[in-house]
């Protein structure tokens, strides 16, 4: 019987190449619901995926919310039909302006941004006013990444009652990225996650108490989304689930998602008795890892990387001189996000055949706006 993932035309596909095996990507989704106590809470990330055909996917799994990074995969999403995106990125600049425009273009869809201090939010105020459209808020909130947000307590409370008042400004809630708890054991990362998370129920609370009644909670990322699916009030924003990847396989054993997204590639040459050349070099797989991390070859165990340019990766075997040219492998990115944005489209591998296309739509920087 043919593994999962072979390809029975594969003489059909150019590489490297990007596959997405769909039936997989629904067995994520249904996985996912098992996961979360409501999961009309749940807020995917599309970073990860970035195409039309599996937010549709989403969609018609009853998925409405979701959240992006670019104003491109916002745009993807409300052009798919999605209720409800939140832009999970302070829009300054020309950015700013761009979120305007799409809340005009799409108005059955609403749109939310981040705030993480007075200017910005002096900015989106103006901007609001000037559009004749509110702009919907969620602070953003420092529990520990230290990459953007305001760190929650006085600071922050002080912010929400600017948005309060300021012209032009809706102010939704709270969002508390907490992407530095990567604890292999569960537990551990519970613990910290519920200490960080402190901090946020306390502002919340403060909010609440000072008049403020319906206020959402965006929270975590793939690591810590068990334990934010579990809070009430609490909206939960996983996104690699929905491909999967070697990286997180390794280090979140709690969560059984399935591999539903790999890059096919072949060799390209053998230029020494223990020595084989592929070609999938940075332009095809994410590379910010080590070397020896950043690609687990399903067909191929036993290769050690000892090289990587913009079009080959150099690999050393004792078996080197068991493949040819011409050889397939089936790799497993150690990273599947920015593996996904390398790739204008991805093929579609349905029963062991590659029978459609689709596009990586929103790796794109702009779509229409």
């Amino acid at each position: 019987m043919a593994e999962w993932y072979s390809i029975e035309n594969i003489n059909e596909l150019d590489t490297p190449a990007l596959v997405i095996y769909p039936e997989r990507v629904k067995k994520n989704i249904e996985l996912l619901r098992a996961f979360s106590d409501n999961f009309n809470a749940v807020r995917p990330h599309v970073k990860t995926n970035k195409c039309p055909q599996v937010v549709r996917l989403m969609l018609e799994a009853g998925i409405t919310r979701y959240k992006c990074a670019t104003i491109a995969e916002a745009e993807m999403v409300a052009m798919e039909g999605g209720n409800d995106v939140l832009l999970a990125y302070q829009p300054v600049g020309p950015k700013a302006r761009r979120f305007c425009e799409l809340a005009r273009k799409f108005q059955d869809t609403d749109f939310s941004c981040l705030v993480d201090n007075p200017k910005t939010l002096a900015e989106l105020s103006a901007l609001g006013v000037e559009h004749r459209r509110d702009i919907a808020v969620f602070i953003d909130l420092n529990v520990g990444m230290n990459r953007t947000g305001i760190t929650p307590g006085a600071k922050a409370f002080e912010l929400y009652e600017q948005a309060k008042a300021a012209p032009g400004i809706v102010f939704k809630g709270l969002h508390a990225y907490d992407g530095h708890l990567r604890d292999t054991d569960l537990s551990a990362r519970k613990e910290k996650c519920d200490e960080a998370f402190k901090q946020v129920e306390s502002l919340a609370n403060k909010i609440t108490e000072a008049g403020h009644q319906r206020i959402v909670i965006v929270a975590g990322g793939t690591p810590t989304f068990p334990i934010h699916a579990k809070r009430k009030g609490v909206e939960a924003s996983p996104g690699t689930f929905i491909f999967w990847d070697r990286g997180y396989q390794q280090l979140l054993a709690e969560q059984p998602f399935n591999f539903a997204a790999l890059v096919v590639t072949r060799v390209i040459s053998r230029p020494d008795k223990d020595t084989i050349c592929i070609d999938l070099g940075h332009k095809s797989i994410a590379s910010e890892n080590a070397i020896s991390e950043r690609v687990h070859f399903m067909n191929a165990s036993d290769l050690v990387p000892v090289g990587h340019s913009e079009e080959h990766m150099v690999f050393k075997s004792a078996s080197a001189d068991t493949f040819s040219p011409g050889d397939v492998f089936y790799g497993v990115p150690h990273h599947i996000c920015p593996t996904v944005a390398l790739y204008d489209e991805a093929r579609i591998c349905d029963n062991n055949k590659i029978k459609d296309t689709w596009p990586i739509l929103s790796r794109k920087r702009k779509l229409t706006i």
